[in-house]
């Protein structure tokens, strides 16, 4: 559950490294020793000062500067204020004639002194209000990343109610048919029930292998395992897995002729590239080979997938990697939902920090994205082509 702070309590002005039982023991401890600590420091410096110089004009200077010290280290107002006040008195006591003793009545002395606690005062009273501030950004930010991960969650729950139904419900029409009527079907017959539960249960394990991959995302879209690793690599790796599943596949692959490193987690990106291929693969009904290619342009290297297709439903492009079902008739989402891929492959290019996306074609579509290319080489170059036997 999430929890907003309320910022204008002491206790819960800050975040909280330590559990809350056990910070809410030890942070008043931490904001009084903090305190005394840089008193002591301010005097003894105050004290250097004054019997190298014998002049008191500055010595409240390290005090106010201890004081915004202790204002920024410290939670709520009041350590501030209670600095401001003991500096004060500091000043009078120790540095001020006659020493050793409190003398408010000397000429222009109570000017000097509401001046100096007023200075005290606003420098606490602001410093504090910009810490909370920038405390209040922070925990914005972190509501924000977690209203985009619960959005994700909802989306991928939604995405597997819908794509598991179709293929468990087929594999146990199958089987049934096949348990219940085996003795009356033909070879043919039985080989088709055969080969629809093989489709379908290639399927579930892909959908298995999609859900392993979010795991591999910790908590938070920046926590990815990164090492560079070479683009041509990553890109084979992924259509040879492709290929073992679709023997039948058509990929005409081209990357750049020279070597490209990027930081990446290999088996999440060759889980895109796989994800993107095999909806090109299975939904487009391409009649020429599935282009998959690589571009380098400024500080990005941009993979694409290129079909030569039916295409997707205007409609449907604005939705694609949400993970919502679509209820179109377009025959190219009829088959089985390409939803939970694209919405998993969403969430795995934003956590490299990179961009997804989709752009209709005169023929087909063009499924793309880009991760950060931080090697300092953003001109293009030529390209060479990939065979797979």
């Amino acid at each position: 559950m999430i929890h907003f702070f309320d910022f204008f309590s002491s206790k819960n002005s800050t975040f909280h490294s330590l559990p809350p039982e056990i910070s809410e023991e030890r942070r008043p401890w931490r904001n009084f020793l903090l305190t005394l600590f840089l008193l002591i420091l301010a005097t003894a410096l105050s004290f250097l000062y004054f019997n190298i110089s014998q002049n008191s004009a500055n010595v409240a200077l390290l005090y106010i500067l201890a004081l915004v010290l202790i204002a920024r280290g410290t939670d709520g107002y009041f350590w501030g204020i209670f600095a401001s006040l003991i500096g004060v008195v500091c000043v009078n006591f120790l540095f001020t004639y006659p020493y050793m003793a409190l003398n408010f009545t000397l000429a222009g002395y109570p000017v000097t002194f509401l001046g100096m606690l007023a200075i005290s005062f606003i420098t606490s009273a602001s410093t504090t209000y910009t810490k909370r501030q920038i405390q209040m950004l922070a925990e914005r930010e972190r509501l924000l990343v977690e209203a985009e991960k619960e959005k994700m969650r909802a989306n991928l729950l939604r995405a597997i109610s819908h794509d598991l139904r179709t293929p468990l419900t087929s594999i146990i029409g199958s089987g049934s048919s096949y348990l219940e009527n085996g003795a009356f079907l033909n070879e043919g017959q039985k080989k088709e029930l055969v080969r629809q539960i093989y489709e379908d249960s290639n399927w579930l394990l892909n959908m298995v292998e999609n859900l392993l991959s979010v795991t591999r995302i910790q908590d938070g879209a920046s926590n990815v395992n990164k090492s560079y690793e070479s683009v041509e690599e990553v890109v084979a790796e992924a259509v040879l897995r492709l290929k073992k599943r679709l023997p039948d596949a058509r990929i005409k692959v081209q990357v750049p002729e020279e070597l490209i490193m990027l930081p990446m987690d290999a088996i999440l990106i060759e889980q895109v590239l796989i994800n993107l291929l095999e909806n090109a693969v299975l939904h487009s009904k391409s009649q020429l080979p599935i282009s998959c290619f690589v571009v380098r342009e400024n500080d990005f290297v941009i993979f694409h997938v290129r079909d030569y297709g039916i295409g997707i439903a205007q409609e449907r492009l604005q939705t694609i990697f949400d993970g919502t079902p679509y209820t179109g008739n377009t025959s190219a989402d009829s088959s089985r939902g390409m939803g939970i891929g694209l919405s998993i492959c969403k969430t795995i290019i934003t956590a490299h920090k990179g961009q997804i996306g989709v752009s209709p074609c005169k023929q087909g579509t063009d499924f793309y994205f880009s991760l950060p290319d931080d090697t300092g080489h953003g001109e293009e170059s030529n390209a060479k082509d990939i065979k797979f036997h």
